[in-house]
């Protein structure tokens, strides 16, 4: 396999241009990924412990073939970030965190498969969810998919970025800035960044080959985040409810591939 690279730079960072063994690589991941989500939505209810479903998800990519990218990952120590209610993101599973009904959380998975990181989260609900609450995770799919077809050669990051502001601001809920997605593949975390918010027409110019995360985190109050004393999770600071959805996405020759598929919307959405 040849990594090529964009002659854009970020920040002095290189961008990758992955080919077609490079696209075979994430798709096995990312498979592995969304399997692991959708395997762990009947697990997610009232009286299970957040630390019970991490190591379900943990047990599951290792029964698969996959090493979950997170354990390690900077001293992280956990197969799984598990955001509960006004956890933005990187909520650490504990034994501790019990769901309760109408909790609403993220789940997000990193397998690693033959060298490729597959990268996704989705929201569930331990129970019934609250109308509010119901109509943010709503949105926050909504801007997503909003951003992912926005992905296209000779669109740019500015556009993805302007198409998810779009819909959270439609809404009246906020889009946190303090954390972006980014390029993966046979690197966890790389170029580019991804801003869920922009203008149109501003920022890198996407070329066929670039392999990138999308993932909103929307909250129901304001966009201010504070990250707690145990350097990992992320909460609002007016412990407003937030939301996240994520898929891993390569830009081909003709629009984009989603990685890490998960049902389609309507199915999705009847399922949390």
């Amino acid at each position: 396999m040849t990594i090529r690279y964009s002659a854009q730079t970020e920040g002095g960072r290189k961008i990758p241009l992955h080919d077609g063994e490079g696209f075979e690589g994430m798709r096995k991941a990312g498979r592995l990924a969304a399997a692991t989500l959708d395997f762990i939505a009947p697990y997610v209810k009232p009286g299970v412990s957040t630390a019970a479903l991490d190591k379900l998800c943990e047990t599951y990519m290792r029964d698969h073939g996959g090493i979950p990218g997170t354990i390690g990952y900077h001293g992280y120590q956990h197969a799984s970030c598990i955001s509960v209610n006004h956890v933005v993101t990187h909520g650490i599973p504990s034994d501790d965190k019990i769901l309760v009904e109408g909790d609403i959380l993220n789940i997000d998975v990193t397998p690693v498969l033959d060298g490729w990181f597959g990268d996704a989260s989705r929201m569930y609900a331990a129970g019934d969810m609250g109308v509010k609450a119901r109509r943010l995770v709503d949105t926050t799919l909504e801007s997503l998919l909003a951003g992912i077809a926005a992905v296209k050669p000779g669109a740019t990051l500015g556009d993805v970025g302007h198409a998810i502001e779009r819909i959270a601001r439609r809404e009246r809920f906020s889009i946190v800035e303090d954390f972006c997605g980014h390029g993966v593949g046979q690197v966890f975390h790389d170029a580019p960044n991804v801003l869920h918010y922009g203008r149109p027409g501003e920022g890198i110019v996407l070329e066929p080959g670039m392999i990138f995360t999308i993932e909103p985190m929307l909250n129901a109050g304001r966009p201010d985040v504070k990250i707690l004393s145990d350097g990992w999770t992320a909460v609002t600071r007016d412990r407003s409810l937030s939301a996240q959805f994520e898929h891993s996405v390569g830009v081909t020759e003709t629009g984009v591939e989603i990685f890490t598929p998960w049902p389609e919307p309507a199915a999705l959405r009847a399922a949390i």
